[in-house]
């Protein structure tokens, strides 16, 4: 389960200066026939920097001296909400296992003030079958010390144009409810409401419904369009 509820009350969307992410794009178009070349990618290196709120913060590809951090990020909303539904804390080595996993395929980001990591975004499989290959399920995590400062914003958008470069069709969210700002955030993102899964996990003695939210970087695979919608 990746969701994405960890970011709320959002502030003015910062100023975009630059950022450093990598990826291959793929193009658009008739989508490719899945192959061990589209598994991959090719570190593209383009200077970002994103101003928010009052300082500078930094954005750019995970690394794994950054899982401490991110465990620690994690853990907090395992612990402490039903925003995560898994009931034990991660270890560090669990969290590196998954992401070695798939990084080839699917880009995680971080964003850190004064060289510590405050956030993460992440990409993941949203369906194993190889047609589901161009869709994938995202996530935010911050800092709660991070949180409601607009921070997340800029994060979850790198996240998505570095999607889009990687030839994405589309991306899906899901999101334990009630949870309003996540909702209202995905939704000012171009994200539309997909369907609701009622009482789809256990958690802190109780059921919890989740939501699907679903941004398409592209009306139809066919029109060769590149713009992400």
């Amino acid at each position: 389960m990746v969701a994405t509820t960890g970011c709320a009350g959002f502030a003015a969307e910062p100023v975009l200066t630059g950022l450093v992410v990598g990826g291959v794009g793929w193009g658009f178009g008739e989508p490719p026939q899945p192959t061990a070349r589209m598994m991959t990618s090719r570190p593209a290196r383009m200077r970002e920097t994103y101003h928010a709120v009052s300082w500078r913060m930094a954005i750019r590809p995970a690394r794994d001296d950054d899982f401490p951090a991110i465990t620690a990020i994690t853990n907090h909303y395992i612990s402490t909400t039903s925003i995560h539904f898994a009931y034990e804390p991660l270890t560090v080595a669990e969290l590196l296992a998954m992401w070695h996993g798939y990084r080839e395929r699917f880009p995680w980001l971080v964003t850190e003030e004064a060289g510590a990591v405050i956030g993460y975004a992440k990409a993941g499989t949203w369906r194993d079958r190889a047609a589901y290959a161009w869709t994938a399920e995202t996530g935010v995590y911050m800092a709660d010390a991070a949180r409601g400062q607009g921070l997340g914003r800029p994060l979850y958008v790198a996240l998505l144009d570095e999607l889009v470069t990687r030839g994405f069709h589309s991306a899906i969210a899901g999101i334990t409810l009630p949870n309003e700002p996540s909702v209202a955030f995905h939704l000012s993102l171009g994200f539309e409401p997909v369907g609701v899964v009622r009482e789809a996990g256990f958690k802190n003695g109780a059921w919890h419904d989740v939501g699907f939210w679903q941004k398409r970087f592209s009306r139809s695979a066919a029109s060769g369009s590149s713009a992400a919608t």
